[in-house]
C-alpha cells in the first residue's frame, strides 16, 4: 500500500469553504502501521505549486524531481484524512528521510505538540 513520505495524486474535490481542491498531489503522512493494515482512509498533506515564500511553518518546499513536475509547497496547515478511493495515481516521487524529519517538525509546531 502506500508509505510516509510519498506523493501520490488525488482527487480531492469537493472542497468546502477555505479546503484545498481539485485534483492535485498529496503527501502520505500517516504511520506505515496505518498503511500497511491496509486502513480505508489515509492521512495526506495537500501539496500546491502556488509558491509562497517565508511561510515557515505553514508550507515545505519541494524541489520537482521524477514525475513531480514543478517545485511545490507541501500544505502544513492542511493535515486531513482522505478516502483511499480519492488517490488516483502511481507514486510520483518520494522525499528523503531528512525531508520527511522537517515535515514532522514543521507539523508539530502548527500542531503545537512538543517533543
Amino acid at each position: 500500500m502506500y508509505k510516509k513520505g510519498e506523493i501520490y495524486l488525488a482527487k480531492l474535490n469537493p472542497k468546502k469553504g477555505n479546503e484545498v481542491g481539485k485534483i492535485r498531489p498529496i503527501l502520505i503522512y500517516q504511520t506505515n502501521l496505518l498503511n500497511e493494515c491496509e486502513h480505508p482512509t489515509t492521512i495526506i498533506l495537500p501539496i500546491s505549486t502556488v509558491l509562497i515564500d517565508g511561510a515557515y511553518p505553514l508550507r515545505y518546499r519541494v524541489n520537482s524531481r521524477d514525475s513531480l513536475e514543478k517545485n511545490s509547497d507541501i500544505l502544513c496547515d492542511q493535515l486531513r484524512a482522505i478516502d483511499n478511493d480519492r488517490i488516483t495515481s502511481e507514486i510520483l516521487t518520494k522525499l528523503t528521510y531528512r525531508e520527511i524529519l522537517e515535515v514532522d517538525k514543521q507539523i508539530s509546531i502548527v500542531l503545537g505538540i512538543e517533543f
